[in-house]
């Protein structure tokens, strides 16, 4: 990439930091709720993080949900930012959605927090996923039904967003109906991304079933 390795730890820690700006806070713990209801971990469980980046959900998983995680991706560099602010019950491997290095139903649960729009064979990741997976999976996608969409996603992104996939409730459903699970069930959040007193006003107001939200939840058991 032409960077440094103390350059590429600054941006880990950089992207990272913004989980701790009000916006940041807010848009996190809005996602967190929406994943941990869907998830519905139990204490003890394991959970897989797929592209867990820094490890911002693998910590707030094993802090608030009491289970084991794993956090898998293939950046080194963030991945090593994990690991120096990992807890407990955290652990961090390099490796990637398509390839999961991990046997046949390793994990309790798993979870995939905007990971599989930056993966270009989306369906083989989630084959991967529901593979290692026995109970119960909860993906966290770009909506492109969303406010979100129209400000930072149309002509191929821009800024962190560049080259993201973007998906519609039907497109969402529709991965997930070519797998082995069941029980499907969508919401979102993050109706409003700015983050000010009138988003938290409308996110307040608006249910989760209302599928507009930035943040497209799409939760389902596994097949037995």
């Amino acid at each position: 990439t032409g960077t440094s390795p103390a350059e590429r730890a600054s941006a880990a820690a950089r992207y990272d930091a913004w989980y701790h700006t009000p916006r940041g806070v807010w848009i996190g713990e809005r996602e967190y709720a929406l994943l941990s209801d869907a998830l519905r971990a139990r204490g003890g469980e394991s959970v897989l993080d797929v592209g867990c980046g820094t490890g911002h959900f693998t910590r707030l998983f094993a802090a608030r949900a009491r289970v084991h995680v794993a956090g898998i991706d293939p950046d080194l560099d963030w991945l090593r930012f994990g690991q120096a602010h990992a807890r407990v019950d955290e652990a961090y491997v390099a490796g990637r959605s398509e390839r999961l290095p991990f046997p046949d139903r390793a994990f309790d649960c798993a979870i995939a927090v905007t990971s599989l729009c930056f993966v270009r064979d989306q369906e083989a990741a989630l084959r991967e996923i529901v593979r290692v997976t026995r109970r119960r999976l909860a993906l966290g996608l770009l909506n492109r039904r969303s406010l979100l969409y129209l400000q930072k996603g149309r002509g191929g992104g821009v800024g962190a967003y560049r080259g993201a996939s973007w998906h519609t409730p039907a497109e969402a459903r529709a991965l997930l109906d070519r797998m082995p699970v069941q029980r499907l069930a969508l919401r979102s959040a993050i109706f409003l991304p700015g983050g000010g007193a009138l988003a938290r006003a409308i996110e307040s107001c608006l249910p989760a079933r209302a599928l507009l939200g930035a943040f497209l939840l799409v939760a389902a058991d596994i097949a037995a």
